[in-house]
């Protein structure tokens, strides 16, 4: 009978200084892993996020930019971290894409959703300097020179890549008639498109916002369903008779099988900052809309755009 209470008695004291453990979390500094370069739109995100955190959290949020093999890499570095709540990142798109080509085996069933970041959609962007003045004429001269044209914005096989190559494919073209150069995001894809190294860039307008109000960048259209309200002047692919339209999403993630416990104080974090000003403030400054969703929805989310992105993959040829 003692032993027994003695057993007891240690096994409620583990229970306690577990519920003690997450009670105070987080205790420590947090870990934020971008897998895109940074200046782009999910860093921008990330680095918004995390400073909000910080003040929500009373504890460091470190923004690291992990780039490499098309948006591996940092994916990796995220579902591989130890699922404490201590190492979170920002999952993207890509990795609903990723396993599709080969790239990797991972998928969004290998992390824990926390929040939705924004959705954001594509756009067809030139250099201020083209003599592309409409969309038409681009898309006249790359019917005319299949692949003399470059585009970039993301890896290869990228969120931006699909974009461009099922605009390409709805106007009766390959889906490589425009070659894409692969790039570790949208800021070092826009780099290129400015200096000339590349014709076009289907990155998010809201991404190119800094080179748009500069006047370094043209935004020829949008892959939304309606004209956005950033960017009133530019048409829709359905406005020029184009039947495509595609949006990327960004969201908050940790390692598969993170306590409970974290994901709730993460998650309640991000519903009071997305709720305020201040977010409101720093998305709009770039052109972005405010959107989100619970951990659940995004789980449920997640998992329809992995199908629907590998059917759509699998139609243009890309997909193993």
């Amino acid at each position: 009978m003692k032993q027994l209470i003695r057993k007891a008695l240690a096994v409620g004291a583990v229970a306690l200084c577990a519920a003690t453990a997450f009670a105070q979390y987080p205790n420590r500094p947090i870990t934020l892993i971008v897998p895109w370069g940074a200046g782009g739109g999910t860093d921008y995100h990330a680095r918004t996020i995390a400073s909000l955190l910080e003040k929500e959290l009373k504890q460091p949020v470190t923004v690291v930019n992990r780039t490499g093999g098309s948006g591996v890499v940092g994916h990796s570095a995220i579902a591989e971290a130890a699922p404490d709540g201590y190492t979170i990142g920002t999952v993207t798109v890509e990795i609903n894409m990723m396993h599709w080509m080969g790239l990797t085996k991972l998928t969004q069933a290998d992390y824990t959703p926390i929040g939705l970041l924004n959705y954001v959609p594509a756009g067809v962007e030139v250099a201020s300097d083209s003599k592309y003045k409409t969309l038409k004429d681009l898309l006249d001269d790359a019917r005319a020179n299949p692949g003399k044209l470059k585009a970039s914005g993301t890896g290869q096989g990228g969120i931006w890549h699909l974009a461009l190559a099922g605009m390409l494919m709805k106007t009766g073209m390959k889906a490589d008639q425009i070659g894409w150069i692969p790039s570790d995001g949208a800021a070092s894809g826009l780099k290129e498109l400015v200096a000339g190294s590349i014709q076009v860039s289907t990155v998010a307008p809201a991404e190119a916002s800094t080179l748009l109000k500069s006047g370094k960048v043209r935004l020829l259209a949008t892959m939304t369903p309606q004209r956005m309200a950033a960017f009133p002047d530019a048409p829709t692919l359905k406005e020029l008779g184009i039947d495509w339209e595609l949006q990327s999403f960004l969201s908050l993630m940790g390692p598969k099988g993170m306590p409970k416990e974290a994901v709730a104080t993460l998650e309640a974090a991000m519903k009071k900052i997305q709720a305020s000003p201040e977010w409101k403030t720093a998305l709009d400054a770039r052109g972005f809309g405010v959107n989100t969703l619970s951990a659940a929805d995004l789980g449920k989310f997640a998992a329809k755009s992995d199908q629907d992105l590998g059917a759509v993959m699998k139609a243009i040829g890309i997909a193993k």
